[in-house]
């Protein structure tokens, strides 16, 4: 019983694997010239394409080559008793031909070459096929060389024709066709072919021909000379060196070097070929497909060869296409430069905007300098203004110890003869008082200077604090201060503008005057120290009511004052001076009274 069951499953599966691994169709196809020969290669590498894409069977290929069609006198028994030796004990199931000689060798030999396999004929002319026996295929083409003039007369203004053959046998019958097709237009065109000449001389013809030539390149098997011209070498070196437009029926030669026109399609015949192929494998009866000629297909037109011969697409007939068109640099990198250019754009448009606000901004800043610069001006004003009375005081005594040494010089003068050891003492005193009457109004000229620039220098801070306490002094006096200066015995060099900092000193020594004006005693200090190895540090303190405590943070804070009267900009100015010059400004209260302290880099460029 189990060997039964073993038996039946190995038979089985060897009925599934042989319907799995069906056996191949076989198929002879025959060239008409040879593999290597243009259009029949492109044909035959074609219909293998779509034999392999339309059948459902494995296809078995074998080619063979009709090459006596390339002479006059080929012995066509020889390729008859070869094609039997090899193929005779091989089951073909199908024999095709491509082109219109072996098409007639084998209508010619039908009898003696396998009759009983069907056969198909590929490729071949519509004017070449009225022998083929009612029980093959065929596959026809609708060679329409008479459109073959007028085409090239709607494109260009021609005068002379130079028409391109070779000399076997096929190319010879295709040139009778060529002749009969141009007679009637001889009165109009000078026509010349190139049967007679070797392709070496037909290339030195093609690249002296006279204006408004055109060439028609028919076919280039064998020329002249009979020398074997295989694919497409005879097309391309002729191309190389024409100095007129190339025309042809073939669409083997499109693009390459031809300008193009109504063209058979091969893949329009490859196509059709194979559906026949397939329907004969797969059981039809050849002699009952029956196919329409393929006519050529829809004007097309290499766009290299338009702008070459400078002929303009206007001319081409309605619906014509053109092909391998180069495209320009914007339509292929459209995309990129389209970003490019937006980029670009974007760029230049933020950078306008930069510069806009660059130049406002720039604009704004010198408005307010000016204005500061103004505020500052305004602020020394107003103090020099609070001190006028004490300056008008001040300058009282000088003016009149002037007076009276000048009056007593005079009276002094009248005398026989004139003291003049008095008098020298005399004027000595006036000279020292009106140093000292110059001196005073000469620092209020220079608190009041209005200048828009700073002018940098290098000075000794300490010379600044005296000078400051000579412009006050008067009015400390009046208003019972007691003043002590603490001056480093050595210089303190600082690189700033002399007047921004005695305004800076003049704030800082009023506010701690105002300070004072309700409590006893009234003392104020003026302290300079060196802060470290590159900095001064300067310290006036006061034993006045001291910052109350919620206005301390602010107290640099512009209109921020502790004074009824008081503007609230004289420290938002002096720490604004002492920034722009690298320094800073602070303050802080202690027991009795405030300290306002600033610190200023110390300049070791330059002995003073």
């Amino acid at each position: 019983m189990i060997t039964r069951i073993l038996f039946s499953s190995v038979v089985l599966l060897l009925a599934m694997t042989g319907a799995a691994f069906s056996q191949p169709k076989r198929v002879l196809i025959v060239h008409s010239v040879g593999r290597d020969f243009s259009p029949w290669d492109d044909y035959a590498r074609k219909i293998r394409e779509e034999l392999n894409l339309q059948s459902k069977d494995p296809i078995d290929i074998f080619e063979a080559s009709l090459s006596t069609a390339r002479f006059p006198d080929g012995n066509e028994g020889a390729f008859v008793s070869y094609l039997n030796a090899v193929f005779s004990e091989r089951k073909l199931d199908l024999i095709m031909t491509i082109g219109g000689p072996a098409a007639r060798f084998f209508q010619q030999n039908r009898q003696r070459i396998f009759p009983s396999i069907p056969t198909l004929y590929a490729a071949v002319a519509q004017q070449m096929s009225s022998n083929a026996p009612a029980t093959d295929a065929m596959v026809s083409v609708s060679v329409d060389i008479l459109s073959t003039p007028d085409q090239i007369l709607k494109l260009v203004e021609t005068t002379k024709v130079f028409i391109v053959m070779g000399s076997s046998p096929i190319e010879k019958l295709w040139l009778e066709e060529m002749r009969k097709l141009f007679q009637p237009l001889t009165s109009r065109l000078e026509i010349t072919y190139s049967n007679e000449l070797s392709l070496e001389q037909i290339l030195e013809q093609v690249a002296i021909l006279p204006p408004r030539t055109f060439i028609v390149y028919g076919q280039m098997l064998v020329d002249a000379a009979g020398v074997v011209h295989e694919g497409n070498r005879a097309i391309d070196r002729i191309h190389a060196v024409a100095n007129a437009p190339i025309f042809s029926e073939q669409d083997a030669f499109f693009g390459r070097g031809i300008i193009g026109g109504r063209m058979t399609n091969i893949s329009d015949v490859s196509r059709q070929t194979a559906a026949v192929a397939v329907r004969i494998l797969g059981g039809e009866s050849p002699g009952s497909i029956k196919t329409p000629p393929i006519r050529a297909a829809s004007p097309r037109y290499d766009w290299r060869e338009l702008k070459r011969w400078n002929i303009s697409e206007s001319q081409l007939p309605p619906g014509s296409e053109v092909m391998f068109r180069v495209p320009t640099v914007w339509e292929q990198y459209r995309p990129q430069l389209t970003a490019v250019t937006a980029a670009i754009l974007l760029q230049a448009g933020i950078i306008a905007l930069l510069l806009v606000e660059r130049r406002r901004r720039r604009v704004a800043q010198a408005e307010a300098n000016s204005r500061r610069q103004e505020v500052v001006r305004l602020n020394r004003v107003t103090t020099a203004s609070v001190l006028s009375s004490s300056i008008a005081h001040e300058l009282n005594q000088p003016l009149g110890a002037i007076l009276s040494n000048t009056e007593a010089a005079q009276v002094l003068l009248k005398a026989n003869p004139p003291d003049v050891a008095q008098l020298g003492e005399i004027l000595s005193d006036i000279v020292r008082d009106e140093q000292r009457a110059s001196d005073i109004i000469g620092g209020l000229r220079n608190l009041l200077n209005n200048r828009t620039e700073s002018d940098l220098r290098t000075f000794d801070l300490n010379e600044s604090v005296r000078d400051i306490v000579k412009i006050v002094s008067p009015e400390i006096t009046r208003r019972g201060v007691n003043l002590r200066t603490i001056l480093t015995p050595e210089p303190l060099r600082v690189r700033c503008d002399p007047i921004h900092l005695q305004q800076v000193l003049m704030n800082l020594v009023m506010n701690g005057v105002d300070a004072m004006d309700n409590v006893v005693p009234r003392n104020l200090s003026i302290r300079t120290a060196l802060a470290d190895a590159d900095g001064i540090e300067v310290q006036i303190s006061d034993s006045g009511t001291g910052i109350p405590n919620n206005k301390l943070a602010s107290i640099f804070n512009a209109f921020v004052t502790t004074k009824p009267e008081g503007t609230g900009l004289g420290l938002p100015i002096a720490r604004t001076i002492l920034e722009s010059y690298g320094g800073e400004l602070w303050a802080e209260n202690r027991t009795r009274g405030a300290v306002f302290s600033f610190r200023l880099p110390l300049d070791r460029s330059v002995e003073i």
